[in-house]
């Protein structure tokens, strides 16, 4: 398998995007030579964000419906690991990051175009569904009573919950530090934290597990999403097919439904 070695490196999420029989309004199909045969089967990898996890998937089917032949397989996990493995040399076509920061990590080892920012994302608080810590605020998290998640400073996660704790001029002391944000609310869906500060669209796909609490400062840290293609891809054109998918009016529609901005 390509990416067994990073895989054992710096764990990662992988998952697989299965061939759809069924078109769903995507971009049209492209072909690039008279074969079908599964010999010229193409593939397209995309490193993405944690956070991204429910929307990319749905876009990978429509990419492959629309694309037949073409498989789309996803490397999720948090944006500096999936940065730091690009770096190393791990084989991908296409980055998306939950920071510009994390980005650039590629940009300036000149291993991606330029990027576009195609959606901005926002925190809350997580608290498991009954509530049992009675969080209803930002400053509650302060109360030492209160179990607290949060998302290493390195990730795009951590790192606003820092700006965001900053703009509110308080300070927590999380019970853990999580390297992605689906770990992070992992913790509160199994109850083993009271809180968590999570991305606004992970409160969404949690389908009811956790609630989300809105807080003013979160305006204040708010994340711009950037997306590119590596610069030796190996997918070539189809790799900037996926990205224009992203970036067309039915990647907005799939990423707004989800809860993320437009930028």
């Amino acid at each position: 398998m390509r990416l067994s070695r990073w895989a054992i490196a710096l764990p990662v999420t992988l998952a697989l995007a299965g061939l759809s029989g069924c078109g769903s309004g995507g971009p049209a199909t492209s072909t690039t030579g008279a074969s079908s045969s599964a010999s010229q089967a193409k593939e397209v990898t995309v490193f993405a964000a944690a956070s991204l996890t429910g929307t990319f998937t749905e876009l990978g089917k429509s990419f492959e419906a629309a694309n037949p032949g073409t498989t789309v397989r996803f490397n999720f996990g948090s944006s500096a690991t999936l940065a730091q493995q690009i770096t190393q040399g791990a084989p991908a076509d296409v980055f998306a990051a939950a920071s510009p920061a994390t980005m650039k990590t590629v940009t300036d080892a000149s291993l991606a175009g330029s990027p576009t920012t195609f959606v901005r994302n926002k925190l809350q608080i997580a608290v498991p569904a009954d509530n049992p810590a009675k969080v209803g605020e930002l400053k509650d998290l302060t109360d030492g009573k209160v179990k607290v998640a949060l998302c290493a400073e390195q990730v795009p996660c951590g790192a606003a919950a820092v700006k965001a704790l900053a703009a509110a001029k308080l300070t927590v002391k999380p019970v853990t530090l999580e390297q992605d944000v689906k770990a992070t609310l992992t913790k509160v869906e199994l109850g083993e934290v009271d809180a968590a500060l999570v991305y606004k669209t992970d409160v969404i796909a949690s389908a009811g597990k956790v609630q989300g609490i809105a807080f003013p400062e979160a305006d204040q840290a708010i994340n711009d999403y950037p997306i590119a293609t590596l610069s030796k891809a190996p997918a070539g054109d189809a790799a900037q097919r996926f990205v224009d998918l992203v970036l067309s009016q039915q990647g907005k529609d799939v990423l707004t439904k989800a809860g993320f901005e437009a930028p």
